[in-house]
């Protein structure tokens, strides 16, 4: 698995989103304790969102990546 290095990655699928995830979250050093008690989110949540549960709660996902200063931008495929 690559460290996030601050560059775009292209997310296709619930996987490489929660590594996406992860990867920034180790970059800042944070543990998935310290996010559950900063957010109320269950440690339970965030290790499914990590691992690539497809059925994780977008509300909560994008309320975590703007936590970690991480950017969602749609575009259409060319």
């Amino acid at each position: 698995m690559t460290a996030y290095t601050g560059a775009s990655m292209q997310v296709n699928d619930s996987i490489s989103l929660g590594q996406a995830i992860r990867n920034r979250r180790k970059e800042l050093s944070y543990t998935q304790k310290y996010i559950s008690e900063i957010t109320g989110f269950s440690m339970s949540f965030l290790s499914d969102l990590e691992n690539g549960k497809a059925t994780c709660e977008i509300g909560k996902t994008l309320h975590l990546m703007n936590l970690l200063g991480l950017n969602i931008n749609v575009e259409a495929r060319g």
